[in-house]
């Protein structure tokens, strides 16, 4: 369905979102593998920390239209072309409705939505053929999941935005990629006070997603074990749904 990238050396690999968890493992698996990174996150010192010498450490915010634009304006006057991008930008709170926090909520979608349309806006016009744009999103945007009251309907629209995308730029052999983890051992997953199956360290996810680039699938979604069953839940009628994941979760 996408371009299979099964050799990393000398592709030009733009990382949004590299500072800490999946995005710090997967700069430094692809630098191993010979790419060319750049990294960004909202500050420089929160990029200084990362153990990747070559790496072009270039500071925006998603939230912010312009930031973003001046970021790639200064990786099209210094690479030859920007062969994949990848949004990996996210926020997360656990959420439910007798604690609804309506400025809390939108901020979360904020960065894990409307970040990523902000980016694609900006590099669209430049994708090349045989590359494209990867977003992570979240096996919590299948279907509702209790805890997840902002984070799942973020993720939701990021993958259906995702499968759109993919639909207007797959005759131009332009890859999009969604890539659903499931638990990843993180900051934001520490904010978690339930049991968290089939927990990966972003080593692991990062390892993950490097193969499902490789098979050249448009959702690239892991643990298996774990994705799997999520995707037969979420084929369920609502009414069996609801009853499953109240009796699972406790919820």
């Amino acid at each position: 369905m996408n371009p299979k990238i099964t050799d990393w050396q000398g592709r030009y690999v733009w990382l949004v979102g590299a500072s800490t968890g999946i995005g710090a493992a997967l700069a430094g698996e692809l630098a191993r593998r010979g790419a060319h990174l750049a990294v960004s996150a909202r500050t420089l010192d929160a990029l200084r920390v990362l153990p990747i010498d070559a790496a072009r450490r270039l500071p925006c915010d998603v939230t912010d239209t312009a930031s973003l634009a001046a970021a790639h304006r200064t990786l099209k006057a210094e690479w030859p072309r920007i062969d994949l991008v990848v949004y990996l930008a996210g926020d997360y709170v656990p959420m439910r409705a007798h604690r609804f926090d309506l400025a809390r909520a939108e901020q979360v979608v904020e960065v894990n939505f409307t970040g990523a349309m902000r980016l694609a806006a900006t590099v669209l016009p430049d994708l090349p053929a045989g590359g494209g744009i990867a977003f992570v999103a979240s096996v919590a945007g299948y279907r509702g999941l209790p805890e997840a009251l902002c984070y799942g309907p973020g993720k939701a629209a990021l993958i259906h935005f995702a499968e759109c995308l993919y639909l207007d730029l797959a005759a131009c052999g332009i890859g999009v990629w969604v890539i659903n983890p499931g638990f990843v051992r993180t900051r934001l997953t520490a904010r978690n006070d339930f049991a968290m199956p089939a927990l990966l360290t972003p080593e692991q996810a990062a390892l993950a997603i490097v193969a499902g680039f490789r098979t050249g699938v448009f959702e690239i979604h892991f643990p298996k074990r774990f994705t799997r069953v999520l995707k037969l839940l979420s084929l369920l009628p609502r009414r069996w749904y609801f009853a499953l994941i109240r009796r699972i979760t406790g919820g």
